[in-house]
Parts: C-alpha cells; structure tokens; sequence
C-alpha cells in the first residue's frame, strides 16, 4: 500500500475513499477522490512556501435532464493553479431554488471531504480549512433572493463563500464542463 507523510504523519494513501466518486484532471485523466486529495497534496508539498486556496464550486446545465459538475481548484496563490471535476446526471431539475441549493449542497459535501482529508492526516489548520465554497449566484438576475439563503448554508457549515462575480469556481471552472 503506498504510503506518504504529511507533517510527520504517515498515513495510507487511500485510507479515505468516498465509494465511487471520480474526479477528472484535465492533464491526468479520471481518478477516485482519494488519488485527487492525494495529488493536491503532492501539488502543494512541491512548493511548501507558497500560499494556497481550495475552492470548490458547482454549477449545472438543465436541458433534457441536468448535468450537475462539482469542481475542485487549488490555487498556489500568484503561482498558477490546478482543478480537477466531478460530472453526474440527474433527472431534470425545474426549479432554480431547487437547482442552485442542490448545487450549493454539492459544494458543501465535497468541501467537508476535502476538508476531512486534510484533518486526517494533519495537513491543514482545523480552525481555518482555508476552503472556499463558490455559489453560482448574484446580486443581478433571478439569483439575488437566493444569496442570503445559499451564503447562510455555507458560512453556517464552517467554510468562506463567495457569490458572483468572486465565485470563478463554479461560474467559470464548473460552467465549462456541464456542456
């Protein structure tokens, strides 16, 4: 079983797995959720100097049924970034409450994954998982009675929100694979 330390801690590569949640890296192919933590943290033990962001954002297409696509951004801040992203069909969604709560409830759980990963095994500051949970609303359009909503869900489960035009990750990163 591969092996790996983090802040002096060893621990077993894939000691959590989340069932068959895949992620896909653009430069690496499909990968469970255990090789993509295990991967960003390679990614940030590369250049341990730098400062990084998490972010996690969802977004989804509606059309015969609804593409829902949860994406994973780490950002080496001022240095470049890496994402990877997990695409699932569900039936058509109809409602735009409906829709941007479900996909706001897919941010929170990969978020709290993500941030369970890193407790785990010592890799992150418990009282600030420095993870961002991008909401695809805005203060413009027919999102702006959702905001308080949305934003109350995330801040309430620990974790920074950010709404349009600051949430680039599900408005940009997950946007463009829910095509």
């Amino acid at each position: 079983m591969l092996l790996y330390r983090v802040n002096g801690k060893e621990g077993p590569a894939h000691a959590i797995e989340r069932g068959k949640m895949y992620f896909t890296s653009p430069s690496k192919g499909k990968m469970r959720f255990s090789a993509m933590m295990d991967d960003i943290i390679q990614y940030i033990q590369d250049l341990p100097a730098s400062a990084y962001k998490i972010i996690i954002g969802s977004d989804s297409m509606v059309r015969n049924d609804t593409c829902l696509v949860t994406a994973v951004v780490v950002d080496r801040l001022g240095k470049g970034a890496r994402y990877y992203y997990h695409k699932k069909i569900k039936r058509k969604i109809k409602s735009l409450r409906q829709k941007i709560f479900y996909e706001t409830a897919l941010s929170l759980e990969v978020g709290g994954m993500v941030h369970k990963y890193f407790a785990d095994f010592g890799f992150d500051d418990h009282d600030d998982p420095n993870v961002e949970i991008h909401i695809d609303v805005s203060v413009h359009g027919d999102t702006k009675d959702l905001i308080r909503e949305v934003v109350g869900m995330v801040t309430g489960s620990g974790f920074r929100a950010k709404i349009k035009p600051e949430a680039y990750g599900a408005s940009t990163v997950a946007d463009k694979h829910t095509k």
